[in-house]
């Protein structure tokens, strides 16, 4: 006899469906598993050994064989051990294999029975719910998998309530879905001290969803900025919601089952290394970049990141995704992130400054500069310079106009946004491609010959040419203007990259 439970193989944010092949036959004692196991799924048959001896039973005197199927495809992770387990229960007949045949199982064993968590449990309940199963889980991650609507879930605490539950003698109540954490305000804008054209910048950024790149001195408010974005943000639609927390589900990092309304906002360190950024690693798991999915991926200190690893941000900031290739498997994470990036002008940070400034200046700036890519610079829609903060601005009176404000703008213009683009792929200004952003951000003719003279003063490549007339766009949503006229042309040109220094 041949017992077989369903559970599932993560690969990226796609969840393969595995079945768990348990037979007993003659022969020397022995409890093999096969079926291309990592060293987490082979070490599983000691924990499913104890977690059964923990319940009162022993293995039979026979050789278990279990196979996980299709054999070519990698294993990997310990939420094999309750399927396992209970696959080997089936084939014991203390459980009938058939009351199994309509649930995906996941979840990893403890020596004494009890179950502990495991990434990826959003994954399989959407996965079951698309085979029309129910999904048996760790009782810790009940109410992340009741998130997927309706799907029948049963969030076991140990192996001995689960048989308890399957046989009727004890119920398992299903479990809730968890809360829903509402976005919290950390810095206000009202904390900046004049740079009103960052702070506009930073406008223009939230409402469209673009990149931004803020070059200025030590102690100019980049970072205090960047830290307001979230502040200003719209909230994560239910759709978006969900998105992330596959993300934070395949990462491990989805607590109690607590669905988070507010965007990302990661803030890698500069000596993060390309694995941590983009993702990869022995078992391929999302990076900043994907964890950062439809938020902000803020990175300080722009130039003292690895060129390769900056470079690598390439391909995830212009399609949306990042595929990490290796020799056994191909594994995609979506990466529609909005790039914040600081920087000091030069490495002692007071270029231009005949007070401060090192000996090397202005050589030193153009060294400093040059570790970060012309190729990556331009895929940064609004760059944005700022002066030192002098004490004469520090004891002005704090601005009338904060986050609170400014939110209601951007909202307002990304509300804009919804309605033009639809249900679509399209969320943002940022995203609008081809013959669709001739179509909703065409310049009247004025601004039509104002973009082509600057184009070809400042040499801007298709990319920039695109990107000015995405950002053109998002401040007229801002001025509540139907046209992209003159006047908006003309400050989204005002944001493009300079010229190195020489």
């Amino acid at each position: 006899m041949v017992a077989t439970v369903s559970t599932v193989a993560y690969l990226g944010l796609e969840a393969r469906g595995v079945e768990v092949q348990c037979q007993l036959v003659p022969g020397l004692p022995n409890f093999i598993v096969v079926g291309l196991p990592d060293k987490a799924v082979a070490e599983s048959r000691e924990r499913v050994r104890n977690a059964i001896a923990a319940i009162g039973l022993s293995l039979p005197p026979k050789r278990i064989t279990v196979n996980l199927s299709p054999a070519d495809l990698p294993k990997e992770g310990s939420h094999y051990d309750l399927p396992i387990a209970l696959a080997l229960l089936g084939a014991m007949g203390v459980i009938d294999a058939e009351t199994l045949s309509g649930y995906v199982v996941v979840g990893e064993l403890g020596l004494d029975g009890r179950t502990a968590p495991s990434p990826g449990v959003l994954l399989a309940a959407l996965h079951a719910g698309e085979q029309d199963m129910g999904l048996v889980c760790p009782v810790a991650q009940g109410a992340e998998a009741a998130w997927a609507g309706q799907v029948e879930v049963v969030a076991a605490p140990d192996l001995l309530s689960l048989l308890n539950h399957f046989k009727g003698t004890s119920a398992l109540s299903p479990p809730q879905p968890g809360a829903v954490d509402a976005p919290v305000r950390t810095a206000d804008l009202k904390q900046v001290k004049g740079q009103e054209t960052a702070k506009r910048a930073i406008e223009i950024a939230a409402a469209g969803g673009h990149n931004l790149l803020m070059v200025g001195p030590p102690g100019a408010g980049k970072s205090l900025m960047a830290s307001c974005l979230p502040g200003i943000l719209p909230e994560l639609t239910p759709g978006e919601a969900l998105e992330t927390s596959m993300v934070a589900s395949v990462a491990g990092t989805l607590e109690g089952g607590r669905i988070s309304r507010a965007r990302p906002f990661r803030t890698p360190h500069h000596s993060a290394s390309m694995a941590a950024l983009v993702g990869g690693g022995l078992r391929v798991r999302p990076g900043e970049v994907s964890m950062a999915h439809l938020g902000v991926l803020f990175l300080d200190e722009l130039p003292e990141f690895q060129r390769a690893v900056l470079d690598s941000l390439r391909q995830p900031l212009e399609t949306g995704e990042v595929t990490v290739a290796r020799a056994n498997a191909h594994v995609t994470f979506p990466a529609r992130v909005q790039l914040i990036a600081a920087m000091n002008p030069c490495r002692c940070g007071h270029l231009g400054d005949p007070a401060l400034a090192c000996s090397r200046a202005p050589r030193c700036a153009a060294d400093y500069q040059a570790k970060v890519s012309g190729p990556l610079l331009d895929r940064i829609d609004l760059h944005v310079e700022l002066q030192a903060v002098t004490a004469a601005d520090l004891v002005l009176p704090p601005p009338a106009e904060g986050s609170v404000e400014v939110a209601a703008r951007v909202a307002a213009a990304r509300a804009v946004q919804t309605v033009r683009y639809g249900d679509g792929k399209v969320r943002t200004n940022a995203e609008v491609d081809g013959e669709a952003l001739e179509q909703v951000a065409g310049p009247d003719e004025a601004g039509r010959q104002l973009l082509a003279q600057a184009a070809a003063a400042m040499k801007l490549s298709a990319r920039g040419y695109t990107r000015v007339l995405r950002v053109a766009r998002t401040i007229a949503d801002l001025a509540g203007a139907e046209k992209v006229g003159r006047v908006h042309i003309a400050e989204a040109l005002s944001y493009r990259r300079r010229a190195p220094v020489n």
